[in-house]
């Protein structure tokens, strides 16, 4: 453990490499300002040829409080926290830290943002009883999905159906003790794993701008079906306005993004932010995404 000094003025921020492209710091600089806080977020790029380790001492050294943490860091900081929260040790995953009274807490957001953001579109009623009651499929298998995947069984969804491009990724992640029938597909079979779901989750990359399609049927999925695509860039994708054309609600991931900062900011400033359209319209400018 390291010791931390006692300081008036909250100093946090992101890391990752590259982090460049990184809008928490508009993010949380927005919050800083609404709710009049003393404080800075800022982007810290380390390198994944340094120690982690030594890194984070450095930040605490000048008087950091925390960190959020994105690619390639996050497995690097579960290894590094004294303390984690019941999703990081599952997940074996940290997205946040928190330095305090000489320890360094770890948590895991990214399910979080996803779960509060699908409540906020999702019909109360859906949420609450349909999500459960129907699979999910999920496409993908880095760590968001894996975030994902047990964030829905932590909500009680019974049954996952689990595709990804490469099996044996999906079959490594579909074992991380998450407490639900999680089933795995091959790739080539994705329109039978949408087949009777109530909620469709694309994670991969496919489907971004200037990348390569995502190439599925979706006359399988109940009437009632949500899909989300975590993809922002752009706001709607083609996976999503086929969703639209089948009369589905169609949710894209700038949500998720906005509501996984909500506890990290909460947790630096003890002050628990609210997502806005206010916030949503300045990160969309920004991103240079049309409405």
């Amino acid at each position: 453990m390291i010791d931390t000094p006692q300081i008036d003025f909250t100093k946090v921020g992101v890391i990752g490499w590259p982090i460049s492209h990184s809008r928490s710091p508009m993010i949380h600089n927005y919050w800083i300002s609404k709710h009049d806080l003393r404080g800075t977020y800022t982007r810290l790029p380390i390198d994944p040829a340094n120690d982690f380790k030594t890194e984070i001492a450095k930040l605490i050294e000048q008087n950091y409080q925390g960190a959020n943490v994105t690619i390639p860091h996050k497995e690097a900081a579960f290894a590094v926290a004294d303390e984690l929260d019941a999703m990081a040790a599952r997940l074996g995953a940290v997205n946040l830290l928190t330095f305090s009274a000489g320890t360094i807490h770890g948590r895991n957001t990214d399910g979080y943002g996803f779960m509060a953001h699908l409540k906020t579109v999702a019909d109360p009623i859906y949420f609450n009883i349909a999500l459960k009651q129907k699979p999910v499929c999920v496409l993908g298998a880095g760590g968001a999905t894996r975030a994902i995947l047990a964030a829905l069984a932590e909500h009680g969804v019974g049954e996952i159906h689990l595709c990804n491009r490469t099996r044996e990724r999906a079959e490594e992640i579909a074992h991380l003790g998450v407490p639900s029938n999680v089933t795995v597909f091959n790739w080539d079979d994705r329109d039978q794993a949408v087949e009777g779901c109530g909620l469709l989750v694309n994670t991969t990359s496919l489907g971004m701008a200037d990348g390569l399609a995502l190439d599925i049927g979706l006359a399988g999925l109940a009437d009632e079906a949500i899909v989300y695509d975590i993809i922002y860039t752009p706001l709607e994708t083609e996976l999503l306005k086929q969703a639209k054309s089948r009369g589905l609600k169609a949710v894209g991931g700038l949500g998720m993004l906005l509501h996984q900062a909500v506890p990290a900011f909460e947790a630096w400033f003890g002050v628990r932010p609210e997502v806005t359209d206010a916030l949503y319209e300045l990160v969309l400018a920004d991103l240079e995404i049309p409405k």
